[in-house]
């Protein structure tokens, strides 16, 4: 088998999905958010999830058989349960799903739900290798693993490596929780969004932050600076898990979001969608509570429903604020829409598919919101559909 010789520097050339490439001292680490939106952030939760590069992939041309990327990733385990699956990475040769792997060594991330703690030990680079590869020109894809921080350090080759353009596809940028950042998705082309994006044949870059999607006004500005042709919002959960404001500072902190979004792009279709069904939060407030149950993670709500009346939010009341919001601003703003999240996972699909934790779909419920999500979006009638 021939030798990966060949040794091609990573670069921001090679890398989509990514917003921001960080020299570490072992390789490039890809980022979701620019350094000066990372500046303004002090929440070690969003800190570590956009770190995380779900959606980020190195896309390049090759004759190459042979595929040697080595990494230093950094892997998560969770107090009180055992470890996580290690992250894959997913080989994609012209469209098609050709090769799964995972990565010896690494660092690793022990966080205690409970105490609100975490603690880094190192670790050893490790190699994702793919061979076998077809001798002709191809489109190669290397999806990284969307839950765990991936410094690259090397990509090596038995032919040389070049760029790849995007074939004229659209660019689909899209924000939301850990379900649109995939948090129990099996692998990184297995997210909704990747579903969906693979689907409609468009160029994905998820900025799905576990746990922060909240309305950050830095994030509203990153999106307002990167490059897109069609625009979605994922909003809900975050906020009433987190019980971070209440109803009189949700509607404005909406229409903030999308006005700041609207100074970059004014005219680019933009899709406000609500949450997916999650029982626990529909009807009682946060702040959510974390729970080991048989050593798996549970989660549950732990506000007052009676509350509700006072401002305290659950998801029944943002869903009908975010359809009023869109409402209002839709009749001078007639590339807004908005996408009610029970089309994408209701009552019918919790009671076949439900929630492990509570929280998050499984792999087989991502797949449904994702295929759901890219024919009610990209559809011939959805807000996303290609021109004719």
């Amino acid at each position: 088998m021939p030798s990966p010789h060949i040794t091609t520097p990573i670069t921001t050339g090679l890398l989509r999905g990514a917003l921001d490439l960080e020299q570490t001292a072992d390789g490039v680490l890809p980022h979701r958010l620019p350094a000066w939106a990372r500046a303004q952030n002090t929440d070690p939760q969003l800190t570590m999830a956009e770190a995380m590069p779900s959606g980020v992939r190195l896309v390049f041309r090759t004759r190459a058989t042979v595929v040697e990327l080595d990494v230093l990733p950094t892997k998560m385990v969770y107090r009180g349960t055992g470890p996580r699956p290690d992250g894959r990475y997913d080989l994609v040769v012209d469209g098609r799903l050709a090769g799964q792997a995972t990565a010896d060594g690494g660092k690793v991330l022990t966080i205690d739900l409970a105490a609100g703690t975490s603690g880094v030990e190192p670790g050893p680079v490790g190699t994702v290798r793919f061979t076998d590869l077809p001798a002709a020109d191809k489109e190669v894809v290397i999806w990284l693993p969307h839950r765990e921080i991936t410094e690259l350090v090397a990509l090596r080759t038995d032919a040389p490596v070049e760029p790849a353009d995007t074939g004229g596809r659209r660019v689909w940028l899209h924000h939301g929780s850990s379900i649109s950042h995939g948090s129990d998705a099996e692998s990184p082309t297995g997210t909704w969004p990747a579903v969906a994006a693979t689907l409609a044949g468009v160029e994905l870059v998820n900025l799905g932050f576990s746990g922060s999607a909240l309305l950050d006004p830095f994030t509203a500005r990153a999106m307002r600076d990167t490059p897109a042709d069609l625009i979605s919002v994922k909003i809900g959960i975050n906020l009433v898990n987190s019980d971070l404001m209440r109803l009189r500072a949700f509607g404005p902190a909406v229409h903030g979001f999308l006005d700041t979004i609207r100074e970059g792009h004014p005219h680019t279709p933009l899709l406000v969608v609500s949450s997916v069904l999650c029982p626990i939060q529909e009807d009682t407030p946060g702040p959510g509570a974390v729970e080991f149950v048989d050593g798996k993670v549970r989660f549950r709500a732990t506000g007052d429903p009676a509350e509700v009346a006072t401002g305290r939010l659950t998801l029944r009341v943002i869903r009908a604020e975010l359809a009023r919001i869109v409402a209002s601003r839709s009749g001078a703003d007639p590339n807004l829409h908005y996408l009610d999240g029970l089309e994408l996972y209701g009552e019918a699909d919790y009671a076949e598919l439900p929630l492990p934790d509570e929280l998050h779909p499984d792999p087989a419920a991502d797949r449904r919101i994702g295929e759901r999500f890219a024919a009610l979006a990209f559809g011939p009638k959805g807000p996303f559909a290609a021109a004719e």
